[in-house]
């Protein structure tokens, strides 16, 4: 009963346990399996991107919101970059996985960069790549938990791309993330129709207004935000900016208190 005991303590050393692989005893190449942890929910989100085309160029605004859950925690995150000379990203979502997608692509530029070979990424370059990069994470279960807008000139033309975290791609001449979906887009749409050839002041103020409007509606927005401007001289970041902000009638909204 001994020995029988010494061999069954034995086999089952190495498994099967509950929950887990069976190892053959003795084996030393036998693989370790280790869980893999996923993003389940972002952290510190931000909100809305906004991007609006003009004549000669492209613009996309940002506020510098960072929200841990329903506090707004954070009040100086930038979302708005600049890529190269041609070339600008917003990112709306986990301001971690955003820190992080601007790591690897200044990374690539600066690979680029050493290359000297007379290439540069381009808007479209960089939109196809962030589309298949978004796929990727998505189909593998892992996603980047951002929706990107990439903006800039592509052979002299404005070029405006909206990608989400499952890879969904399109371009537009107006495009809107988050809450901006539903509340900034119609006005920028409208707009749009109306002043097809709109100018760079005209768009900037459309921005400031539709910036306005989602720090009136949106409790993960904030009066402070950056506005990024592809034009053929090059790319401009300015801000912060804030809007002037009108709370005279606040004592006539109830019934949300």
């Amino acid at each position: 009963m001994a020995t029988n005991g010494m061999i069954q303590d034995s086999f089952w050393s190495c498994g099967p346990k509950p929950g887990a692989f069976y190892s053959c005893p003795g084996s030393t190449t036998a693989p370790k399996h280790e869980a893999r942890k996923r993003t389940l929910y972002p952290s510190v989100t931000g909100t809305s991107v906004l991007g609006i085309t003009f004549k000669g160029g492209v613009m996309i605004a940002a506020d510098m919101l960072g929200s841990y859950g329903s506090l707004a925690r954070y009040r100086d995150c930038s979302r708005v970059m600049k890529v190269n000379d041609t070339t600008v990203l917003g990112a709306g979502g986990d301001y971690a996985d955003y820190q992080y997608i601007k790591s690897v692509i200044e990374q690539r530029v600066i690979d680029e960069e050493c290359l000297d070979d007379g290439f540069t990424y381009t808007p479209a370059t960089l939109f196809s790549w962030l589309t298949r990069v978004m796929y990727s994470r998505r189909s593998n279960f892992n996603p980047l938990w951002n929706s990107l807008v990439v903006a800039g000139l592509e052979d002299k033309k404005p070029f405006l791309g909206y990608i989400d975290k499952i890879g969904t791609a399109y371009e537009a001449d107006t495009v809107a993330t988050g809450y901006g979906a539903y509340i900034a887009q119609p006005l920028l749409r409208e707009a749009q129709s109306k002043t097809p050839q709109m100018t760079q002041d005209q768009a900037s103020q459309l921005l400031d207004r539709c910036l306005k409007v989602l720090y009136y509606r949106d409790a993960r927005s904030l009066n402070k935000y950056q506005v990024a401007i592809v034009t053929k001289d090059g790319v401009e970041i300015k801000g912060p900016l804030s809007s002037d902000a009108n709370w005279e009638i606040a004592h006539l909204v109830s019934g949300f208190e």
